[in-house]
């Protein structure tokens, strides 16, 4: 039997997503904005919420094109609110179309959100040696300076936390613990 780091439970969904995506680098624009909206959905909620509804999130969200979502009015946003198969907050639905306004212009200006957003550990994955998972911190100085910077540009739902677990989630840093599987692998 393999061994995985220790927040992984024995649900499928679960070890799946630890083992063909956690913390392999993502450097596509529409998979990154994906994955910086739905860790601010996943704010005050355990992540298997959200993976769970993933799909219905990116049909909800027109798989996450920030074009699109970017041009939602007060009629899409009623829908959204009434869609059972998202978190109907109000508050995180509008923070999708705002961070996708704000996504845009850092793509006007970087080229890339890839571009920018990478910038924060220096164009390639921080390697951690984490023994245990109590051990890996809830935010670090890069994802503060990373929460900061997405703040100044209009991002919403982009605490240091939020941005840890993006940073996490998307291979920016590599938080396997020593003894998982993957953790000599990304």
């Amino acid at each position: 039997m393999k061994k995985r780091c220790d927040w992984v439970t024995d649900d499928p969904l679960y070890v799946d997503y630890h083992d063909h995506e956690w913390g392999k680098p993502i450097h596509n624009d529409q998979q990154l904005f994906e994955m910086l909206c739905l860790e601010g959905a996943q704010a005050g909620l355990s992540w298997i919420t959200i993976l769970r509804r993933r799909e219905n999130y990116r049909a909800a969200f027109d798989n996450f094109d920030p074009k699109i979502v970017s041009n939602y009015d007060e009629e899409k946003v009623k829908g959204l609110l009434q869609d059972e198969g998202i978190i109907r907050n109000k508050l995180k639905v509008r923070s999708v179309i705002t961070n996708a306004l704000a996504f845009l212009k850092v793509q006007h200006e970087f080229g890339t959100f890839d571009e920018y957003i990478w910038q924060f550990v220096d164009d390639k994955p921080i390697l951690n040696n984490w023994q245990d998972h109590v051990s890996v911190p809830a935010q670090t100085p890069e994802s503060e300076q990373m929460s900061k910077d997405l703040k100044k540009r209009g991002f919403k739902f982009v605490g240091p936390t939020i941005c840890y677990a993006f940073m996490q989630a998307t291979g920016m840093v590599n938080d396997h613990t020593v003894d998982c599987f993957l953790y000599h692998e990304n």
